[in-house]
């Protein structure tokens, strides 16, 4: 097992474990395996069971308080910018993977309010703190993506079309 960096990548591995989904945890210190080529890395191969295996890259976010009413606290809900970097080594990794394998961005929200007035079905409560994960494809992602900003390299969906798009993990295994 890898060591993880953050909590978000914590919470989703034991999320992994809780379900008794097969995963391997990157090592990124193994990617040098791959000498003079330059990728960044992703953070796990969820394996299934029905169809393609997932090569995940979790991205950690704050999900607002919704329960308060008329004011914005905490940043914004279902926010999902991501790097150009990002987009292109997930693509080149399931390239290299082949096509058994899907390259899957994860969302991991970290609740900031009550999980009951969170707007997600599975919750995850681990070391202390209440998660929800939403999953989209890279394809799917990068098709309806626009530019965030040019100076960070980043795209962004809009809330509302991101939010129908995403689903639970276990519908992509």
């Amino acid at each position: 097992m890898a060591l993880r960096r953050d909590h978000y990548e914590h919470a989703f591995a034991d999320y992994l474990h809780c379900k008794g989904w097969p995963y391997v945890a990157v090592d990124e210190s193994r990617r040098k395996a791959f000498g003079a080529i330059v990728l960044k890395s992703f953070d796990f191969v969820v394996y299934s069971q029905s169809g393609p295996n997932l090569l995940i890259d979790v991205k950690g976010r704050k999900f607002p308080d919704t329960s308060v009413k008329g004011r914005r606290r905490n940043g914004r809900a279902w926010e999902n910018w991501i790097t150009r970097d990002d987009v292109e080594g997930l693509t080149q990794w399931q390239s290299i993977f082949g096509d058994d394998f899907r390259a899957v961005l994860v969302f991991t929200y970290w609740l900031q309010g009550p999980p009951e007035k969170a707007p997600f079905e599975d919750i995850h409560f681990h070391d202390g703190r209440h998660y929800a994960f939403a999953a989209i494809g890279l394809t799917e992602y990068t098709a309806a993506a626009r530019p965030r900003s040019a100076r960070w390299h980043t795209l962004t969906m809009g809330a509302k079309p991101f939010r129908l798009a995403v689903c639970d993990v276990a519908e992509l295994l």
